[in-house]
């Protein structure tokens, strides 16, 4: 769960850091660059986090909370990589793409487990 948080939480927080830095310093270097990649290699590192847990998503008592939170970020996520597909760069594809792996590899594992 350490490791999911912090792959959740580390791109928000250079997107506050980005967001009050360019506003009330005027720090010509933090493009949206400094951004997008973060959110977008979140993602991939959730997925594989999600297949290194895959007996959390099977048991339901064990991993519920992995389950629920990892499914909650990678909508977050891909919402995010959508609009950084459209406007930032091609390579968002993959993200959004490690999105709907996580979120429907959450609902075959469950359905294989009879959860």
């Amino acid at each position: 769960m350490k490791l999911l948080a912090v792959c959740a939480l580390i791109p928000i927080l250079f997107l506050a850091f980005q967001d009050i830095g360019s506003e009330y310093d005027g720090m010509g270097w933090l493009t949206y660059g400094y951004v997008a990649w973060p959110i977008m290699v979140a993602p991939v590192l959730m997925l594989m986090l999600f297949f290194r847990n895959r007996a959390l998503i099977r048991n339901p008592h064990l991993g519920a909370n992995f389950s629920q939170t990892i499914k909650i970020v990678s909508v977050m996520y891909l919402f995010w990589n959508i609009v950084g597909a459209i406007g930032y760069s091609w390579l968002a594809g993959i993200s959004v793409l490690s999105c709907l792996t996580i979120l429907v590899a959450d609902w075959q594992l469950k359905r294989q487990a009879g959860v």
